[in-house]
């Protein structure tokens, strides 16, 4: 469900934790801050239309691209090209939170391809 916070920005609950868009005027780039509630995690998922940029905030995130598990941290990046699989796990117990910087040609929720969901929304 998408709503509106605070300060009049979008803002959405999913079965993994929150999202929150901070910047979205552009035409070809947009900025969300997610947070993962701990020991849950995102689809493992493609975009077509985009790549993303992922900076940790706080908590530890075990991030999977293309089936490879990478440990992250606050102060870390990855940087997820378009066509890359990927997906974010929180396995501590705080919440992971980072911020996404999608860059490319169409930012829609549409352009999620789950190639597996722990909350039965894979394709």
């Amino acid at each position: 469900m998408t709503n509106k916070d605070n300060e009049g920005r979008e803002f959405s609950v999913r079965p993994w934790g929150s999202y929150t868009v901070l910047d979205d005027d552009a035409t070809d780039f947009k900025v969300k801050q997610l947070t993962v509630t701990p020991g849950k995690r995102l689809s493992y998922q493609v975009h077509a239309k985009r790549s993303e940029h992922w900076f940790f905030v706080s908590g530890k995130a075990l991030v999977t691209l293309d089936g490879v598990e990478h440990n992250l941290g606050p102060g870390q990046s990855v940087d997820i090209p378009v066509g890359t699989a990927h997906r974010c796990a929180n396995e501590g117990s705080e919440p992971v939170i980072f911020i996404e910087v999608q860059t490319g040609t169409y930012f829609g929720e549409d352009d999620i391809v789950r190639l597996d969901d722990d909350f039965g929304r894979a394709s």
